[in-house]
């Protein structure tokens, strides 16, 4: 079967990414770069804890720091890697990618979808759902889109990110007290 038309690309590649995050925990060099590298390593983790496909070597790295840093410094440089990310994802959207959405948008759904939303039974809804799909595993465009990123302020997207950053990068640096990546090579 040819990659071209091959169906489960995303998926496969997702797959692929949990992988080499296992096989980067257990690879000792890998360790002591990170050691050596400290809050570097993990203010670039932060930087790449944004992305579905990076998110689980990000994850496995933050893991591996938490057994030789304080928690606390180790998840403020993460989280300002990951706003910085996020700013500038959030920067791109709503620049550019916002009005070459637009268009398309007004097309497919137009005002009907505007009206079923902005009523009262659904208006609530979006926000929420979109800050579990920023929250999780899951690609954050749609996310960001349901939130209204694109209507938001910059003060107002980067108070919201640190916020879900924080609540992302603790649940991992919880986990360093269960799970502790050993290198084995």
């Amino acid at each position: 079967m040819e990659w071209k038309s091959y169906r489960y690309k995303n998926i496969t590649f997702l797959i692929l990414t949990f992988l080499l995050s296992l096989t980067l925990g257990s690879f000792g060099p890998f360790h002591d770069l990170l050691i050596w590298a400290g809050y570097s390593a993990a203010f670039i983790a932060g930087v790449f804890f944004i992305s579905t496909f990076t998110a689980p070597i990000s994850a496995a790295a933050l893991l591996i720091l938490a057994e030789y840093y304080s928690l606390p410094g180790i998840g403020l440089a993460a989280i300002f890697g990951a706003m910085v990310s996020d700013y500038f994802f959030f920067s791109f959207t709503k620049d550019n990618l916002g009005r070459e959405i637009e268009p398309i948008y007004e097309g497919l759904a137009g005002n009907h979808f505007d009206k079923v939303i902005s009523t009262k039974h659904f208006r609530w809804m979006f926000p929420v759902i979109g800050a579990l799909i920023i929250l999780s595993p899951l690609p954050k465009d749609p996310g960001l889109n349901m939130m209204g990123i694109p209507k938001l302020k910059k003060s107002q997207f980067v108070l919201m990110s640190m916020g879900m950053n924080i609540v992302g990068i603790a649940f991992i640096l919880l986990l360093s007290f269960v799970i502790k990546p050993t290198p084995i090579i």
